[in-house]
């Protein structure tokens, strides 16, 4: 007569909850699967869209129009906004893959999806010049900010110096897109800046008083030259602003705030 030993396993339908159509491992990891194909692409667009408002609510048309990058708020504001993603991202990447690659592949789906919206909302629809509404370019500093990561392998270190030369170099990056702007046309007997001309051709809504207040502050003391010291006090926030949203980031990518949400 055959005897029976139970040895206490449970087969993998007996371990599935009652009432549940995960009868098997295969079947659990497939499950996980799936909710990471729907909830993953959620996340990223509810974030990249909380990051756009971020900046459109902030920069605003600043960063719309090209006759608007002044030498004061844009340089000094647009950059910190832009690292906040970034540094929440650093995190996660590297505390788990070690892989140094998220500021760069922000910026570059950041800047892309930027010219997507850029060509069809103002382009398109209401017929302005793409090189009249083209976004910054950021790529370069998120990639000096991946880079500053790898060579150290430090967070420290990371705010430090990359937080600092992201700040620093965005305004000169973007230097070549906005330099062409500047450059001296005649109207009849006037004479002025590209970016004029083409503010007199596309009327837009009445500048608010907020620029002319901006245009007037004390940057003066320091001679003409303002726009390397608005980079240079963006590079010292930077830092700030790494540091704190890399801790926001360490908070978030905690696997047991993960295990409760899925």
């Amino acid at each position: 007569m055959a005897i029976q030993i139970d040895t206490g396993e449970q087969t993998d339908a007996s371990r599935a909850p009652r009432g549940s159509a995960v009868l098997s491992v295969q079947d659990q990891v497939q499950a996980w699967r799936n909710a990471d194909l729907f909830f993953f692409p959620l996340i990223s667009v509810l974030i990249g869209g909380a990051a756009v408002f971020l900046c459109a609510l902030t920069v605003g048309d600043w960063s719309y129009w090209m006759d608007w990058r002044d030498r004061r708020w844009w340089p000094l504001l647009t950059p910190l906004l832009l690292l906040a993603l970034p540094a929440v991202a650093t995190y996660a990447f590297w505390r788990y893959f070690k892989l140094p690659v998220a500021a760069t592949g922000l910026a570059l789906g950041f800047w892309l999806s930027q010219i997507i919206s850029r060509y069809v909302n103002f382009h398109v629809f209401t017929a302005f010049p793409m090189n009249w509404v083209m976004p910054e370019v950021w790529i370069g500093a998120a990639v000096v900010l991946d880079a500053v990561l790898l060579i150290t392998r430090s967070f420290a270190v990371t705010g430090l110096v990359g937080g600092f030369l992201f700040g620093l170099l965005f305004s000169a990056m973007n230097w070549p897109v906005v330099a062409p702007m500047h450059m001296p046309v005649q109207l009849g007997d006037n004479v002025m800046t590209l970016a004029d001309y083409m503010g007199f051709q596309y009327i837009r809504t009445a500048m608010p008083e907020y620029v002319r207040i901006i245009e007037a502050g004390t940057l003066r003391t320091f001679g003409t030259h303002v726009a390397p010291v608005s980079a240079f006090v963006s590079g010292f926030f930077a830092i700030l602003v790494y540091y704190l949203f890399v801790w926001i980031g360490s908070k978030g990518a905690r696997p047991s705030w993960l295990g409760k949400l899925v």
